[in-house]
């Protein structure tokens, strides 16, 4: 079953011939890795323990080290993201915003993915 394509925090994309579009290739792995980061664990009813839960993260202290672990580990549960070369993680946090960049090679064919994503703590 094909996901279909949709970014968090957009809209459902639509086919050029009106139906539904589907994620394939980077942008699928790009787009399961943002939602396994921005999804809190328990959220999803048929596997509670999916989920990085950066957004549980919002009114705590920026631990940017901490963040790094959990994304690592996080991202290692999508079948898109190559163990090697090591995903570059990069978290800067300024007050109460979080930056998290994220490059890292797709699985299937080796090309150079990167995902990010801007959060206020």
């Amino acid at each position: 079953m094909s996901d279909l394509l949709h970014v968090i925090g957009g809209d459902i994309t639509i086919a050029p011939r009106g139906d539904l579009a589907t994620a394939s290739g980077g942008a699928l792995g790009q787009q399961r890795v943002l939602r396994r980061l921005l999804t809190n664990a328990g959220d999803y009813i048929w596997q509670l323990d999916y989920g990085a839960g950066l957004p549980a993260m919002v009114g705590t202290p920026a631990d940017a080290a901490a963040m790094t672990g959990m994304v690592r580990h996080q991202i290692f549960l999508e079948s898109a993201v190559a163990r090697l070369p090591a995903p570059a993680i990069a978290v800067q946090a300024e007050g109460s915003i979080v930056s998290l960049s994220i490059t890292y090679s797709d699985a299937r064919d080796a090309s150079t993915q990167t995902v990010g994503a801007t959060l206020s703590l």
